[in-house]
């Protein structure tokens, strides 16, 4: 397809133009409620992603894993061995709740993981906390739903980023959210055999 260099030009000069008058009203800022869930692969790589980004811009930072505790994790171990100064890393989970098989430790295990969540989000040197994987602790009934979106609406510091991975995410908190991205499954490797592999699942 040939496209007029000049005709291109202008519409681009149009859509700019556009585009600043958009911007120009956007100036507020705030602590962000994000959600990342749905089927699909990417919810916490995404949630890491943006850790990162506080990280490199010398930003405070949490993470607090409520499920995956007995798997290696990369992100965990970059973490701990670069910026343990700049972002605590905290995995209060054992592990998927197939593998436990101890409802009453893993409960533990979540409510104990929620109390350093709010203590992390409270602390307003904290720029972004991203608690993995929460949204399944509160699918089991593992920490209350209603608990949470309270904590957050009352207490979460006006400039915090709180990130809250996982399937399933709840209504309630899909409400009170600012940012909520649902991972769509299209395919994935696992239903052709290939198991979780390092370096893109872990």
């Amino acid at each position: 397809m040939t496209v007029d260099p000049d005709r291109h030009a202008t519409k681009m000069a149009k859509k700019k133009a556009a585009r600043d008058k958009i911007m120009a009203t956007k100036t507020d800022k705030k602590g962000l409620i994000i959600v990342h869930t749905g089927k699909g692969k990417g919810k916490s790589s995404a949630a890491f992603g943006m850790i990162f980004r506080c990280i490199a811009h010398g930003m405070k930072s949490a993470v607090v894993q409520f499920i995956k505790g007995g798997m290696d994790c990369g992100e965990r171990d970059l973490i701990n061995a670069k910026f343990g100064d700049i972002c605590e890393f905290y995995t209060m989970g054992e592990g998927f709740t197939w593998e436990t098989q101890d409802r009453t430790r893993d409960i533990e295990m979540a409510q104990a993981a929620w109390e350093k969540s709010k203590e992390l989000i409270r602390d307003p040197s904290n720029t972004m906390v991203l608690l993995d994987e929460i949204n399944i602790a509160i699918r089991y009934d593992y920490v209350d739903v209603n608990e949470v979106v309270k904590f957050l609406v009352e207490e979460k510091p006006e400039m915090t980023h709180v990130v809250l991975t996982g399937r399933n995410a709840a209504d309630e908190l899909i409400e009170i959210a600012d940012l909520v991205t649902e991972m769509e499954l299209v395919k994935h490797p696992f239903r052709s055999g290939i198991k979780a592999q390092q370096g893109v699942e872990f």
